[in-house]
């Protein structure tokens, strides 16, 4: 609920909020697919213009990714000088690529965004906790030969490779054979809150930590994320653009409002070259820009990622059940996501078949991410989100041509090496808007319950409170279940140890089994934000989200209706 890191995710959470407590003020009717748009979401811009509009998509993309490898690869005991750390971030770029085009081609069909998720590293860091996985000591480390120290991780990698590829394939069950009616009746904001929150909250170890290197700057780095997310938001700059009527001509553009992220990490960038350069700090210093800097010249350029790329995945039985915290928080939150993104494309509501596609797809993108070795999932990017809403461009077509981009990108090594780079206290700084902001957008789901009630003020805060103190006291006593199996030990220390999964069934369980009224609860706001009813008969919704090809033949087979993924699937209507 990356939001989407961000998720990374501190703007693209911000405009989240605002989009979908603007779509909450919104009537069902079909007027409110004819909103002020651009570019709707079967339209086809101009090739040129699609190219320009995909780098949009493709910066903001950058901005949510970039994150993720710099919790990942200490955790996966790497060392900071190591090249493939250039190579992980691109293999994570290539495979958004790939799942994101196939997203919106035959998934649920919407202009969205499919990539790495904050989420997956909560459950992550549990399963590398464990006795078997924690790092050795940093001398043990140095005195290591290249060759071990390679092995060193990439052990580590194939144990993660098999857990999110094995536990993927749940969340495929769950959108192919159309369980996600079911599921979303017992998947309450009650259940939203403390799952999506604690991914934020149960990682501010690491942003602290990385923050510290140098509060100096990591307060710069604060300082100007809230400026150009927050106050400078409305503030237009002007640029260049193209069009056939007026040739070549200037134009405005909310540039902080799209970039602010990216814009930050430049700045402060620059300032801890300047830094450098003057000698303001020491030497190695985590602040100090040429302290990696052999990473990008030893860096190939070109380099193309494969799966099973770091050895064969491994599977074990504690690894896949803990990630599949991560599987199913994913799963609730692009949910959430596709009814706002069809309402911001002037699309109509997305039908039940697009949105069983849609999970079962970002189930399958998860399991070549695993395949592919990049040591995360994927879900929808919040940050393109927000992008549509910002741009008014919600055309798919956009989206496939930043497809293109992500997949030249991904093959070249040295680009995904100079994001490694990035100054430790910058990113410490993006770290502690990113994650604040995720937390925060999964407390915006109790815009939808009743707070004035001592049930759901219960619910919110044993379910919070208990996971972070079970989880924490589990991460700081590691051998403290001792069952007399191994395997039984590894997999309830990994279970015990995700926050996200013990908020989450605690905040599901509690608010199925404690009386409550559906007002009370929430359930009748949140049936409304989350409506998924449509005119069957409604041309331009089937359209929308039709196959590219092959739809004669599919209408032509008899049991096609009654398959929940495709096309032309009718569900029962229910009985008054």
């Amino acid at each position: 609920m990356e939001p989407d890191v961000a998720t990374v995710n501190g703007n693209s959470v911000l405009n989240l909020i605002d989009l979908k407590n603007d779509a909450k003020n919104k009537t069902q009717d079909e007027s409110e697919y004819n909103i002020e748009i651009t570019y709707g979401i079967d339209d086809v811009p101009p090739w040129y213009l699609s190219i320009f509009m995909a780098l949009q998509h493709y910066l903001t993309m950058i901005g949510a990714i970039v994150s993720i490898p710099f919790i990942l690869t200490p955790a996966l005991c790497m060392k900071e000088d190591d090249l493939d750390r250039g190579s992980i971030i691109s293999t994570m770029i290539f495979v958004t690529g790939i799942v994101t085009f196939i997203q919106t081609t035959f998934g649920c069909r919407l202009p969205i965004v499919q990539g790495g998720t904050i989420s997956f590293l909560v459950p992550t860091l549990a399963i590398l906790n464990l006795p078997k996985w924690r790092c050795p000591d940093e001398e043990t480390i140095n005195a290591m030969s290249p060759e071990n120290r390679t092995e060193l991780w990439q052990v580590r990698m194939r144990e993660l490779s098999g857990a999110i590829a094995v536990s993927a394939l749940v969340q495929v069950l769950m959108g192919f054979c159309g369980v996600m009616g079911i599921i979303l009746k017992y998947v309450t904001p009650l259940t939203i809150v403390p799952t999506v929150s604690l991914v934020g909250l149960s990682l501010f170890q690491n942003a602290a930590e990385a923050a510290s290197t140098h509060w100096g700057i990591a307060a710069g780095t604060i300082i100007l994320l809230t400026l150009f997310s927050q106050i400078l938001t409305e503030v237009k700059v002007p640029g260049v653009n193209y069009s056939k009527s007026k040739g070549l001509h200037i134009t405005w553009f909310h540039l902080f409002k799209l970039f602010p992220v990216l814009l930050t990490i430049v700045i402060m960038w620059g300032v801890s070259g300047l830094l450098t350069v003057f000698n303001v700090l020491p030497p190695g210093h985590p602040g100090r820009t040429d302290v990696k800097i052999s990473i990008v010249e030893q860096s190939a350029w070109f380099r193309v990622p494969y799966p099973g790329q770091w050895g064969l995945p491994t599977v074990s039985a504690s690894g896949v059940l803990g990630m599949l915290a991560g599987v199913l928080a994913c799963t609730v939150e692009s949910i959430s996501y596709y009814p706002t993104v069809a309402k911001m494309c002037g699309a109509p509501p997305p039908p039940i078949h697009s949105i069983n596609r849609g999970i079962g797809i970002e189930g399958f993108g998860t399991m070549l991410a695993g395949l592919w070795g990049s040591g995360n999932g994927t879900n929808t990017f919040g940050e393109n989100v927000g992008a549509i809403g910002v741009t008014k461009v919600g055309s798919r077509r956009v989206i496939q041509f930043a497809c293109i981009l992500m997949l030249l990108q991904g093959v070249i090594n040295k680009f995904g090496a100079v994001f490694i780079i990035i100054p430790q206290p910058v990113v410490g700084g993006i770290f502690c808007v990113m994650f604040g902001m995720i937390t925060a957008f999964g407390l915006s789901a109790l815009q939808y319950v009743q707070l004035n009630s001592s049930r759901n003020l219960y619910i919110i805060g044993f379910s919070m409170f208990f996971s972070l103190v079970l989880s924490q006291w589990m991460k700081a006593n590691h051998n403290a279940i001792q069952t007399g199996s191994e395997i039984a030990d590894s997999i309830l220390t990994v279970l015990l140890s995700t926050s996200i999964l013990i908020g989450g069934v605690s905040g599901c369980l509690l608010d199925n089994i404690i009386p409550g009224t559906p007002e009370e609860r929430g359930l009748i706001a949140w049936k409304k934000q989350m409506e998924l009813d449509h005119n069957e008969d409604d041309a331009t919704e089937s359209s929308t989200y039709d196959f590219p090809i092959g739809m004669s033949l599919i209408r032509r087979c008899r049991i096609a209706k009654h398959i929940p993924f495709l096309p032309t699937y009718k569900p029962r209507k229910k009985q008054n």
